[in-house]
């Protein structure tokens, strides 16, 4: 005979919380019913496994593997001694414009469109071939300039195969889908790119943060990830979003020392600025390395609608990533290939396309010196956004923005370890904005960095007063 359970503190006194069950699977399915009745929320607590083997008669051993059945389903969150919770599928912060604010938007993280090369010249130079069922996944012309592209910036080159995927966050998807299982470790820099952060709480996997400093992923957090058992790591090599971070040759040399006693831990670097980034690139991916992804997607300077990357990978993983793409279904259209072909061995695209990254360096550039000036120390970074540190917390800094008409991106959004010394929010803890500025002319960099430093001093004035 079944019995059953209650936990008051998932509902409140009035509410019994009825789990049943005497294997692990009839416990797994008595839960999942209870999620689709809604007695469970998103964020509530289970009962401890001892709590439960012992109300249910069972051994713990059942209880565990009827939690780690939901775990590996996405339903519950453990929490190591914070308990096995509800999974919370709160949807995570993107990309954009906020089309629905009258307020200047300085957080959207787009590339400058004015800079972006019309592709109409191009579109008149594709040669017009039938592509059918068969036909191998990757245009052959476009596959040969990829491979050059990809191959001289990668130790391994020699052993290396191409996938062409419908752009980075699709390359990571597949890849991480492929060796992981729900509640797998993933490392992930801290803060981190939002379609990092989006993938691997969607896949279920179990996000390991990785701290992040000026020279890019710390020895010491990646080092402590890999002994927590992480299956994958998941890191930028330049332009780190939202940081601006760039490894160093230092720093790469010894992120390769470190996983160098993990061989067949999957490496994938997201090299996303590639060809607009002013800093060389130095791979954490060594060359004798066994599972591993290098990625160059072509967004941020052919535009986001170019949903198109190259991923470049050790043989075995090339092939089972190429599984996934079955022709007719999932490949990349051969005609989006040859643009993108067309357009990456265009002179005047090429130099349109290293320009526009002066164009970005220099424009953060100056308005971090301007930031400085005012009070609000900043140095910029690579890529397409200034990440500004702040002496108070974000959010009231943000509110006193919106006052002055400027709408601004948190860095609480990028945050791995909400609560922790490097987070915001309204518990006082310091934090940063992201600010995408580089299409804002010298008067209005001008005033949005007197703002800033206003908003600053607004805040400190106002917690003076409480104190």
């Amino acid at each position: 005979m079944y019995q059953t359970v209650r936990n008051s503190a998932v509902k409140g006194d009035d509410m019994q919380l009825e789990i049943s069950g005497q294997s692990a699977s009839e416990i797994a399915e008595s839960l999942r019913r209870m999620l689709e009745r809604g007695v469970l929320s998103p964020g509530d607590p289970l009962p401890s496994v001892r709590a439960l083997a012992e109300t249910l008669s069972v051994n713990r051993n059942t209880v565990v593997a009827a939690y780690g059945e939901l775990t590996r389903s996405g339903l519950v969150v453990t929490r190591g001694r914070g308990g096995t919770h509800v999974a919370d599928h709160a949807a995570v912060a993107q990309e954009g414009y906020a089309g629905d604010s009258v307020l200047r938007d300085v957080g959207t993280g787009n590339p400058d469109p004015a800079r972006i090369p019309n592709a109409l010249h191009a579109l008149g130079r594709l040669v017009e071939r039938p592509v059918l069922y068969g036909t191998p996944v990757i245009d052959p012309g476009f596959e040969a300039w990829a491979h050059t592209w990809m191959s001289r910036d990668l130790a391994p080159a020699a052993s290396m195969r191409l996938t062409i995927t419908s752009g980075a966050a699709d390359a990571v998807e597949r890849l991480l889908a492929d060796v992981l299982t729900r509640g797998d470790g993933v490392a992930l820099e801290d803060p981190c790119f939002l379609a990092s952060i989006h993938t691997v709480r969607l896949g279920g996997y179990r996000p390991v943060a990785v701290p992040v400093d000026e020279e890019g992923m710390t020895v010491a957090g990646l080092r402590t990830a890999l002994e927590q058992g992480v299956r994958a790591v998941l890191c930028t090599p330049r332009a780190q979003n939202p940081t601006g971070a760039s490894l160093t040759a230092t720093r790469a040399a010894e992120l390769r020392a470190v996983l160098s006693d993990f061989p067949y831990v999957l490496v994938i670097e997201d090299d996303h600025f590639s060809m607009l980034s002013q800093v060389p690139l130095h791979s954490l991916i060594g060359p004798d390395h066994k599972r591993w992804a290098f990625i160059r997607s072509v967004s941020k300077f052919l535009g986001p609608d170019m949903c198109l990357a190259v991923a470049a990978s050790d043989p075995d993983t090339a092939e089972r990533l190429a599984l996934r793409l079955t022709p007719g279904t999932t490949w990349v259209s051969h005609l989006l290939q040859r643009l993108t072909h067309a357009q990456m061995t265009d002179l005047d695209v090429l130099t349109g396309i290293a320009d526009a990254g002066a164009h970005y360096r220099a424009r953060n550039t100056a308005f971090a010196a301007l930031l400085t000036e005012n009070g609000v120390p900043t140095t910029a970074g690579d890529g397409l956004n200034v990440w500004v540190p702040l002496p108070v917390a974000t959010r009231a800094v943000t509110e006193q923005l919106m006052r002055r008409g400027w709408l601004a991106r948190s860095g609480e959004d990028f945050v791995l370890t909400r609560g922790d010394a490097g987070a915001t929010g309204a518990t006082g803890a310091l934090g940063h904005l992201r600010m995408t500025i580089h299409e804002l002319d010298d008067t209005d960099a001008a005033r949005l960095a007197a703002d800033i430093a206003d908003s600053v001093q607004a805040v400190q004035a106002a917690q003076r007063k409480v104190q």
